[in-house]
């Protein structure tokens, strides 16, 4: 993407399951929206995230007015999907221009999970047939990487941040002002891998 599609990129769908970190990811980028001078609404739909089900939300800014928080289907500049199957089942929210940035961890459904089906095996290039640009992000293995798995939304949110104009030291700043103190380093290395791969994926 173009410096300035980066820059355009004013309305964001996260999506994933319950646990994986959307709400947190969510308000971390409001955060950062509101403190580039924006006017910023979000809106969050849990679904069944207390059992592991879908979990969707919407971020929206605009330097004058945002004048409502939900994004229409075609319309979202970036669909950032912190599991794989729900990547696709989120696609049909982006604009033809804009992509979808997603993590390749796949959480199994509790039917999957009993053996009553199977997890699609070709979710990669249905995205890619689908999306103009669809980028993949082993955001597990990085997380791993970097010392503890659980930060894999903090990496997900560095890659996120090299779509926006918005500087990474405001970014970082923003995830660091959300964790634990003691959390703070690792989530550190996290976001900056996280920028690190965007940076592979859609060039610097």
């Amino acid at each position: 993407m173009t410096a300035e599609e980066l820059a355009q990129v004013n309305d964001i769908v996260v999506v994933g399951v319950g646990g994986q970190g959307i709400l947190l990811a969510t308000d971390i980028i409001a955060n950062v929206f509101i403190a580039s001078g924006y006017d910023v609404k979000k809106s969050e739909v849990h679904g069944m995230a207390q059992r592991g089900g879908s979990v969707e939300s919407h971020v929206r800014r605009d330097r004058e007015r945002v004048s409502s928080p939900l994004i229409s289907f075609g319309q979202a500049d970036v669909v950032l999907s912190f599991e794989l199957m729900e990547a696709l089942r989120y696609a049909h929210f982006v604009r033809p221009d804009g992509a979808v940035l997603y993590s390749t961890q796949r959480i199994p459904t509790v039917a999957m999970a009993a053996g009553e089906s199977e997890y699609p095996a070709d979710i990669g290039r249905q995205l890619e047939t689908r999306c103009r640009i669809a980028l993949p992000v082993d955001a597990m293995s990085i997380a791993r990487r970097t010392g503890n798995p659980r930060v894999a939304n903090t990496v997900l949110v560095g890659a996120l941040s090299h779509f926006t104009e918005v500087s990474a030291d405001i970014w970082q700043e923003a995830v660091l002002d959300r964790v634990p103190e003691k959390a703070r380093e690792v989530n550190r290395r996290a976001f900056a891998a996280g920028v690190r791969v965007a940076e592979t994926l859609i060039g610097a």
